[in-house]
């Protein structure tokens, strides 16, 4: 029982001051963060598959140009 008294109070003062908004918003940023994070890993795998591919496409036009030079 009196542990929980003890958090309860230090909850309600934790919350007067700011601290409590302040722990939520600092684990709201870094969920943002991290998701931020995520759709960069993402965009990131996209750029490359496109370079591949226009790498691939370039490479098979080299080819029919030289078939067609011979």
């Amino acid at each position: 029982m009196g542990r929980v008294l003890a958090l309860l109070t230090l909850m309600s003062s934790l919350g007067g001051c700011g601290l409590a908004g302040t722990g939520m918003g600092a684990a709201a940023g870094a969920a943002s963060e991290a998701q931020q994070a995520a759709q960069a890993q993402q965009s990131q795998a996209r750029v490359k598959q496109q370079i591949e591919a226009s790498d691939q496409q370039a490479a098979e036009q080299r080819r029919a140009a030289e078939a067609e030079g011979r």
